[in-house]
């Protein structure tokens, strides 16, 4: 690589906007995200979680992605062969309905158009989103490659969409039947049982007599939706209920509309509760339709697929379910059959989609019989071969669902979507299912076909992601090179949607899980902790928060806010601390720069003698890469961004920077171009270090930096430097910083700025303490803003001084005329008090039996030392109080 000629002029303040389009736009077009440029290396794969492409891109897409693209940059920089392989879904019923209601607005149904020209009205929609997506992953500096993205209506994925579908209905694992399914009378189209959401709604608990036939008694049932009662085709009772002994077998006749039903005996009914009898409407209750197969009992629909009740309804034909409801209470009321009405609070069950009350309904359907994909899955996870959960709590929740789950209803009466490859005879009544359009009937040889209307769940071929993107059922070499993949990030509220079924699937097509890992994120709550809704109005516009404060901020705040699995609350104040955290690092950087004229990379030179500062910068540069690198591959992000922060705030910029300024601006060379050297490779070290998280600013500083190389994308992740360890650097910055703070602090107290000189007398405590002092006076001399610094083992306390205890020296600032002894002995006696509280606390931790007994050895051995530490300064605050009294 060619060494890239260093730019020293920054400009003085970092525009966001210009950095963010002229990188983007940089890396795009020399193919930096590309996968496959190392064919040698080992694979790191990311397949996006796609989103749905009905609308723009939220705060909550904008935390998955980010933490995403923290992965992929790191394992870029790490020298790994990294795919992130973008790609949209085609999202079924929640785009038709966008696209449906847009029709609405113009007057129009879909209907009016007819199945074609609407899918070329929802075709349009999708180019319009799928652009608009492609350009928020723009502006959020997402490295993916562009190359493979890919859509679930591809052609591609079509075809693997279609395999899968044939393959399990020739295993026998998908059927079609009549059975009772979750309908949405507003998007009238069948939903799976997790695309319904269960809210407690106030109801009532209705009460309804039936006169038995013969006029030998009655029996009372109860029922929240009386409506459903007009398909009643049966009252059951629990077998050895002897209540209704003599009843079994009976009729009585259904209100309303005068027909009989029996009274039946059935162990579904719990004595216990209610009247212990309970009415069966097999065509509207999943319950009622197991026990109506049992007794092979009629199933009457009593109302249509938009909820209007129909013609078995008899007089309430053509009214809306819940105008019926209230009709027929007036009307059962009046005829003496409603015994009474209670208050009753219960769950009712809403389409995830259009909000619409969920009605259970009798209809033919496809299913996948789930139980057989289940247990391979169950078995894979149990055997210790199934995905990672992070955090593992989540592999419990996963197990709890798909140890009890239940067929998948996978048709949808829509149009737009994967339209189910079946086509049904008109002359024989048979299904044909291939994976080619069919011509003739499989079974007759009849060309009297019709392929199914209906299509596939959306989520089916979300299922198939990780393995249909890569090229399979084909022998594509992505699938060979990149499957299975690293990790899925996703939030933990699509475990039941989309983790299992992803798992289910690729066990049973491919033989592996898709994943080594599952990352599950929270929600982005607002700062009061609400889920963002429209309907609240709190959502938050990522592409506002970056037209704000620039996208490095966002990716920061965003990705370093919460744990692994926990929520998180947007706060525009941690934002703006983000962006203020972003123009230090380019203060820093500018300031470098200034004093760098001339270094290439090839002038940096870390051997030889190097000062303490030097040695100490380097020695928290190693500990730092060490921590970053292993937090980041236990996907602990927050703990990541706190390292970070602390390191490039307060570390390189509040103190290394201010340090390096004695040799930078001094007289000896030699000295200068040390410290010139470590200050270019700390500060190249650390934009690669911030990279993954603040992509724009590192890459734009890195270019001016002495580097070689294209671009800080694929520059060599940062490594431990054994020779950059040095502990006893630690210790004399320690003691120094230590140092400097307290005549800071003392300065504050009394209220002499920084830019009045004071004396300092320094009594050292040890050998070593005075030798560290003394070989960095010049130190002590320029951030102490000293007129005099005198450094003496023997000296004594002067009567009349500010004074502060630190770890290994005494620090005397005599500031006569400046403070009252009054005042200094109130401030010792309260930093007595303060000791006192510290020495008793670590005292009583090691008198406990407990503490002693459970902690490691080290443990103990640090409280020690924190306790004869506390006690040597106490024991000095008692001394200096007793001077000053004296």
């Amino acid at each position: 690589m060619t060494e890239t000629k260093l730019q020293t002029e920054m400009p003085t303040t970092y525009d966001p906007k210009e950095a963010e389009r002229k990188w983007y736009d940089y890396w795009i077009q020399n193919e930096f995200f590309k996968a496959g440029n190392r064919p040698d290396a080992e694979t790191y794969t990311i397949v996006i979680p796609p989103p749905n492409v009905t609308g723009m891109l939220h705060i909550g897409h904008a935390l998955d992605f980010t933490l995403q693209d923290i992965l992929i940059r790191t394992k870029r920089m790490q020298g790994f062969d990294t795919l992130w392989l973008p790609g949209s879904d085609h999202a079924g019923i929640a785009t038709q309905t966008r696209v449906e209601a847009k029709l609405r607005e113009q007057g129009q149904t879909r209907y009016d158009l007819g199945r074609e020209k609407f899918l070329e009205k929802v075709w349009e929609w999708k180019e319009l989103y799928a652009n608009t997506i492609r350009e928020q992953w723009a502006k959020m500096g997402f490295s993916l490659d562009y190359s493979r993205e890919r859509f679930t209506l591809d052609e591609g994925l079509s075809q693997a969409v279609r395999e899968v579908f044939v393959s399990l209905y020739e295993k026998g694992l998908i059927y079609r039947g009549n059975y009772i399914i979750n309908w949405d009378p507003a998007a009238r189209t069948a939903l799976s049982d997790i695309e319904v959401e269960y809210k407690e709604v106030q109801g009532a608990l209705y009460h309804l007599k039936y006169e038995t036939t013969d006029g030998s008694g009655a029996i009372v049932v109860a029922t929240t939706r009386p409506e459903t009662m007009l398909g009643d085709t049966a009252v059951a009772v629990h077998p050895k209920d002897e209540r209704y002994q003599h009843l079994i077998g009976k009729s009585l006749l259904l209100p309303i509309v005068n027909r009989e039903i029996p009274i039946i005996a059935d162990e579904y009914v719990e004595k216990e509760f209610g009247s212990g009898a309970v009415k069966i409407t097999p065509a509207h209750d999943p319950n009622d339709f197991e026990v109506g197969k049992r007794h092979n009992l009629p199933q009457i629909l009593v109302m249509d697929e938009s909820g209007t009740m129909n013609a078995n309804a008899g007089p309430y034909q053509g009214q809306d379910r819940f105008e019926c409801r209230k009709q027929i209470v007036a009307d059962l009321k009046e005829q003496g059959v409603l015994i009474k009405i209670e208050e009753h609070v219960h769950q009712v069950g809403h389409s995830e989609r259009s909000g619409a009350v969920i009605e259970p309904y009798l209809s033919t359907q496809w299913f996948v019989k789930m139980q057989p994909l289940a247990d391979q899955a169950i078995q894979a996870q149990k055997s210790g071969a199934g995905a990672n959960f992070v955090p593992d709590r989540f592999e419990k929740t996963y197990l709890n669902w798909i140890e009890n789950i239940r067929d998948w209803c996978i048709s949808r009466q829509l149009w737009w979507g994967h339209r189910i490859p079946a086509w049904h005879c008109a002359d024989c009544g048979q299904t044909t299912v291939t994976r080619e359009d069919a011509t003739t009937c499989s079974h007759c040889q009849s060309t009297n076909l019709n392929q199914d209307n209906d299509v596939l769940d959306t989520w089916f071929s979300s299922a198939l992601w990780p393995f249909s993107t890569l090229g399979w059922p084909n022998d594509a070499e992505d699938l060979k090179r990149f499957y299975p993949t690293n990790v899925l990030v996703t939030g933990y509220d699509i475990i039941y949607f989309w983790v299992a079924r992803m798992i289910f699937t690729a066990l049973e097509f491919t033989d592996q899980i898709p994943f080594k890992d599952v990352l599950m994120h929270g929600l982005v709550r607002d700062s009061e902790g609400r889920k963002m809704s429209k309907s609240l109005g709190n959502g938050v516009d990522p592409l506002e928060v970056i037209e704000k404060y620039g996208a490095d901020a966002m990716r920061y705040m965003i990705s370093t806010s919460s744990t692994p699995g926990q929520d998180l609350r947007f706060r525009w104040e941690r934002v703006e601390q983000a962006r203020n955290f972003a123009n230090k690092i380019w203060n820093a950087s500018r300031f470098a720069l200034m004093n760098l004229e001339g270094v290439t990379a090839s002038d940096i030179d870390l051997t030889g003698e190097l000062g303490t500062a030097d040695r100490w910068i380097l020695h928290r540069l190693n500990e730092t890469v060490r921590d970053v690198t292993r937090l980041i591959d236990s996907y602990e992000f927050g703990e990541t961004g706190r390292l970070l922060y602390n390191f490039i705030w307060d570390d390189l910029c509040d103190w290394y920077i201010e340090f390096s300024k004695l040799s930078l601006y001094g007289t000896d060379p030699a000295a200068k171009k040390k410290t010139q050297s470590v200050l270019a490779y700390v500060l190249d070290q650390t934009q690669r270090l911030i990279h993954p998280f603040m992509p724009f600013i590192s890459e734009e500083i890195w270019q001016h930096l002495p580097h070689v190389g294209e671009t800080i994308t694929l520059a060599a992740w940062p490594t431990e430097n054994a020779a950059f360890e040095s502990p006893d650097a630690v210790r004399e910055m320690e003691l120094l910083m230590e140092a400097i703070r307290s005549v800071r602090n003392i300065r504050a107290e009394v209220n002499v700025p920084m830019s009045k000189k004071v004396e300092l007398l320094v009594k050292p405590a040890s050998t070593e303490s005075e030798s560290i002092l003394s070989r960095n006076e010049e130190y002590l001399k320029r951030f102490c803003n000293t007129s005099l610094l005198e450094i003496d083992a023997s000296m004594a306390a002067p009567d009349k001084a500010m004074t502060a205890i630190i770890t290994g020296a005494e620090l005397y600032l005599p500031l006569a005329g400046l403070i009252d002894i009054a005042q200094e002995l109130a401030r010792l006696d309260k930093e007595l008090q303060s000791l006192h509280g510290e020495v008793e606390r670590i005292e009583k931790k090691l008198g406990n039996e407990g503490f002693v007994a459970k902690a490691p050895a080290k443990v103990i051995e640090e409280e020690k030392a924190k306790l004869a530490d506390y006690a040597d300064k106490r024991d000095k605050v008692i001394a200096r109080l007793a001077e000053l009294k004296a």
